[in-house]
């Protein structure tokens, strides 16, 4: 990680807020790309119903994630369209 040298008071503190809000986006991110990974490896062992029963709260977080700014709200529904996609074609082939 690299240290700005600030020529101002100002601009430093805004380098700390920048790098304290990279690090907290980074990690949401990672949350939502997990949770997808889990339910992605769910249908392909064909744990549908446990893939079903993580849906919800695999949306509530990709939801949350996008009111506070941290994706788009375009990304988010085009993330939750995809999992509802990938376990409604799992579901029908069971």
């Amino acid at each position: 990680m690299e240290v700005l040298m600030a020529n101002t008071k100002s601009a430093a503190k805004r380098a700390r807020q920048a790098l304290k809000r990279r690090m907290r986006n980074r990690m949401a991110k990672s949350q939502i790309r997990t949770a997808m990974k889990k339910i992605r490896r769910w249908v392909e062992e064909n744990k549908v119903e446990e893939a079903k029963k993580f849906l919800p709260e695999a949306v509530s977080l990709i939801q949350r994630k996008a009111d506070k700014g941290i994706i788009h709200k375009n990304t988010a529904a085009r993330y939750v369209s995809k999992l509802t996609r990938l376990i409604n074609k799992a579901s029908a082939n069971a």
